[in-house]
């Protein structure tokens, strides 16, 4: 059966394999403030998590996204029935967009900001499973220990709240953070409204049971 999990990362790898080889592919979908700013090229904000910098880059990705999309899919299906499918696609497709906003307005003139790849998006869905599963172990890729996934998203969000301040870095480390952020808010605004399971309890019950 062909996911919404693994049909985005299909697409994904197709648009960003013929980016690798065709530069005006990558320049016409790279997020490019000045081009949406003056031009009203809107769909920059969604088109640059479809192409990457790399193979590394694009494998990363969607090696993360693979792990955690197809569990959250499965999550969603449970929590919202019959529209969880369709509210797992939104949560990717609207995380592209908002991660962005603060990298956007930070730049809206900046004629040498480029920013590329699903980064953002992929923190959302992962800080989806982190909130609905924070005493599941994470492990780091090619770090065999695992670390409770509510300690590995403190720590990353730490990380990439210095980094983002810090800047000078080719790696967009706001969007990762804001998407973070937004992978959470969507989850329980969406639950409050379109489901009867609520994932702050759900969340602070299994913190505390995991130090009882």
């Amino acid at each position: 059966m062909l996911t919404i999990t693994i049909a985005i990362i299909l697409l994904t790898c197709i648009i960003s394999f013929t980016a690798f080889s065709n530069e005006k592919v990558m320049d016409d979908l790279i997020f490019y403030p000045p081009s949406i700013t003056h031009h009203n090229q809107w769909y920059r904000f969604i088109t640059c998590g479809l192409i990457h910098a790399d193979i590394a880059h694009l494998g990363f990705n969607m090696y993360s996204f693979y792990m955690f999309g197809e569990i959250i899919e499965q999550f969603f299906s449970k929590i919202y029935g019959e529209k969880g499918k369709i509210i797992f696609l939104i949560l990717y497709i609207s995380a592209l967009i908002v991660c962005l906003l603060p990298t956007y307005f930070a730049n809206r003139e900046n004629y040498n900001y480029r920013s590329l790849g699903a980064s953002g998006a992929v923190s959302a869905i992962v800080f989806a499973f982190i909130f609905l599963a924070p005493t599941q172990g994470i492990s780091l890729m090619f770090i065999p220990i695992h670390f409770p996934a509510f300690i590995f998203g403190i720590v990353y969000l730490a990380v990439s709240a210095y980094f983002a301040k810090k800047g000078g870095s080719h790696i967009n480390h706001s969007a990762h953070f804001w998407g973070a952020v937004y992978g959470v808010i969507f989850l329980i605004v969406t639950c409050q409204f379109l489901s009867g399971f609520r994932p702050i309890d759900n969340f602070i019950l299994e913190i505390k049971s995991y130090f009882s």
